[in-house]
């Protein structure tokens, strides 16, 4: 790769120019992938299933609204390993507009609130039909004099096995993240979709890592929710891996991993992705009384936190990425994005330390000057 400087300002002048663009690092991969659109390229979506029979890179929120759509920015421009400069030139690509990308504010739960608001989340649990709700929160960081590029690669560095991005998009913004959770790959003539969930701050030994009922239970609800969508979609036969634990970051995590023939999909990728997202992972079990929950108790609008993102049938590939310790870049801050799972057995200040260990991912590079 060419001198990280470079690369970084050419980075830094795409968001610059307001051209839209999506980079990312695949997992344990050193290949910096680059999709550039035109204004016209951005296609803007109101439905998951719609992404049927398109390609591109597709960002797509948590919760589908008038203001935050599914975008899927078709490739200008495709670079598989963007190493150096001199092969960009976007001189031709037309900017999108600006305008609405007004600053939103974030709003901040204080510890006493945030736990309150988990306590209320254990007593419906236990009370009523709900076996598992996330429950989110926003912790604002002032935005330091520095490149985002900068920053970008160094949060490739720090979390080598975590999909990382940044991408500069209309309807969106920046946004940037390095998120472990894998949402749906193609690998040769299989897909591959996880059950990730259960968190506690990293070891040192792989040999320390011990999980509590709480963490298995939740994980678990995941994996039966797999299995219910391979039913719906007539996947019968399927191999796993895990559980296992997985390693991002400042944390780790329980992970399962299912294998099925792509062959069961292939016509209605759109439709099994709709379906799929969003995972008991980032919503809860049943779906919609979580999402009801969800909306109910979160004071915030969670936009593209744990929605999906990714490479969308790109030369035939799909890599999509579940958008956690993920931030959104404003002029002034960066709105960070973390959340836990809440189940019967939760302990309300666990949770909340959850989602600052959850944020140290970001942090650590926010806080860290370059080099």
């Amino acid at each position: 790769m060419e001198n990280k400087t470079t690369l970084t300002s050419v980075l830094d002048q795409l968001i610059e120019k307001h051209i839209a663009f999506a980079c990312w690092f695949n997992p344990m991969e050193n290949h910096l992938g680059i999709v550039i659109g035109n204004a016209y390229d951005v296609k803007l979506l109101d439905r998951f299933d719609q992404l049927n029979g398109e390609a591109g890179f597709v960002f797509a929120p948590f919760r589908i609204t008038d203001k935050y759509p599914v975008i899927l920015l078709k490739p200008a421009i495709y670079l598989e390993d963007f190493n150096s400069a001199k092969q960009l030139d976007f001189t031709n690509i037309e900017p999108f507009s600006s305008d609405k990308m007004a600053d939103d504010h974030c709003i901040v739960s204080t510890k006493e609130e945030y736990v309150s608001t988990i306590e209320e989340t254990v007593a419906a649990i236990r009370e009523g039909e709900l076996s598992k709700v996330i429950i989110s929160r926003q912790i604002p960081v002032k935005r330091p004099v520095r490149s985002l590029g900068n920053i970008f690669f160094q949060l490739h560095d720090q979390t080598p096995n975590a999909f990382t991005y940044l991408v500069n998009l209309p309807s969106a913004g920046n946004w940037m993240g390095a998120t472990p959770e894998v949402l749906l790959k193609s690998e040769g003539g299989f897909f591959e979709t996880v059950s990730l969930a259960g968190t506690q701050v990293r070891k040192y030994n792989s040999d320390d890592y011990y999980w509590n009922t709480k963490d298995i239970e939740e994980q678990a609800f995941i994996s039966r929710y797999m299995l219910e969508l391979f039913h719906l979609f007539d996947i019968h036969k399927y191999r796993t891996t895990g559980p296992e634990t997985l390693e991002s970051g400042k944390v780790a995590h329980l992970k399962t991993s299912f294998f099925f023939a792509a062959e069961k999909i292939e016509n209605c990728l759109g439709d099994f992705v709709a379906e799929l997202h969003p995972t008991p992972a980032v919503c809860g079990l049943p779906k919609n009384l979580a999402d009801e929950f969800i909306r109910e108790k979160e004071k915030h609008d969670r936009k593209y936190y744990t929605g999906y993102l990714g490479p969308w049938k790109l030369n035939q590939q799909v890599n999509l990425f579940v958008n956690l310790r993920c931030m959104e870049i404003t002029n002034n801050e960066f709105i960070l994005y973390a959340g836990g799972g809440i189940t019967s057995k939760s302990v309300p200040e666990r949770e909340w330390e959850e989602t600052n260990q959850k944020a140290k991912t970001l942090l650590a590079v926010i806080n860290t000057e370059s080099e």
